[in-house]
């Protein structure tokens, strides 16, 4: 209701104001003056020479710089383009004075490398195109605009271009963290960005590991690695990120997701005859030495030839101290090469 109530408040005819259009577009009020002040896009016109009414027409050129931007189109550039557009459906723009040369970059989406701000501006010297960081903000701008295409859009270019490890770490998980404490500090509003955003990673991440899947040929003999969370933990996204990434070398996973029953791991282990059994937690409410321990002393395979499978504990919910028989990797590239270790010492 207070939605519909606003948009009452907002007749087309008159235009919409700057607050409103910056929600609309997921950015800052801030971003939508600091590019009409450097690249002409305001609105064409002003009421009393003070309050700025945008029109359909001015909100369709803003929204191309969005998608420009979020492209990885210079702002500079991506703002020349959408005025030429704007005047090509008869907008009248002009460039104010000292705008002619391009400025410091535009509207950006990190507050450093690895934490971006979904409304913060990039400082001079942006990175050049398709640099994890470019993807990274893009991703989050994207994802506070609600755009689901241009999010996934984002997310398979950024597999593409740096491989699933890189990807999940410098891109997804950054623009994840980002986004969910952007919402956080706003007292939960917005929650729809998350649940988006974590949607879109999710199916990439899936889509990723049943393409890899696919491609590699049936090898005889070679046992999986199991995956899952404990019983109470239903944060999936690290573990579906990592079977991608064995997938992608080559290894056999087997996913059993989140929340997983003490019994069906135990049952797991005795069927299939892991090669190592990855048990993700990402509280420490979540986190159960005495489950790890029994896994991990389980004996499974055929009489006089029984053994035990590799037990590793990821996230952060785990203590950082390692016990005998338990691995504690420190990350995904980590969990990759303990495995893959593994699988090499299986072979001989």
């Amino acid at each position: 209701m207070e939605v519909n109530a606003h948009r009452a408040a907002e007749p087309a005819d008159a235009g919409v104001t700057t607050g409103f259009l910056a929600r609309k577009l997921g950015v800052s009020p801030m971003t939508l003056r600091s590019w009409d002040r450097r690249y002409g896009l305001g609105p064409a016109v002003r009421t009393d020479g003070r309050h700025r009414r945008w029109s359909p027409d001015d909100v369709r050129m803003v929204q191309e710089m969005c998608r420009l931007t979020t492209a990885g189109v210079p702002p500079a550039e991506a703002a020349r383009t959408a005025k030429r557009h704007a005047r090509i459906r008869g907008t009248p723009t002009a460039d104010p004075p000292g705008t002619s040369s391009p400025g410091t970059d535009g509207p950006a989406l990190t507050a450093s490398a690895r934490t971006p701000d979904p409304e913060d501006e990039a400082p001079e010297g942006e990175p050049p195109a398709g640099d994890a960081r470019r993807e990274c903000r893009g991703l989050a701008s994207a994802a506070v605009r609600l755009d689901g295409a241009a999010v996934q859009r984002h997310l398979t270019r950024a597999v593409r271009s740096h491989g699933l490890a890189t990807a999940w770490e410098e891109v997804m998980m950054p623009a994840l963290h980002a986004v969910g404490r952007k919402w956080q500090a706003s007292d939960d509003r917005h929650v729809e960005v998350e649940h988006l955003l974590s949607w879109h990673v999710s199916a990439t991440l899936r889509h990723a590991y049943v393409t890899a899947a696919a491609a590699r040929e049936a090898r005889q003999g070679v046992s999986p690695v199991l995956l899952g969370c404990l019983p109470g933990e239903p944060h999936t996204l690290p573990i579906e990120a990592l079977g991608a990434a064995l997938a992608e070398q080559g290894a056999a996973a087997l996913m059993l997701g989140g929340d997983v029953p003490a019994e069906a791991f135990l049952a797991a282990v005795h069927r299939v005859s892991p090669l190592a059994v990855v048990l993700w937690s990402q509280s420490r409410s979540t986190a159960s030495l005495p489950l790890a321990r029994h896994i991990a002393a389980e004996r499974w395979g055929v009489q006089g030839a029984r053994t035990r499978t590799t037990v590793l504990l990821c996230g952060p919910g785990w203590d950082r101290r390692t016990e005998p028989g338990l691995l504690r990797p420190y990350g995904l590239r980590d969990a990759v090469r303990m495995i893959g270790s593994l699988g090499v010492d299986q072979r001989h």
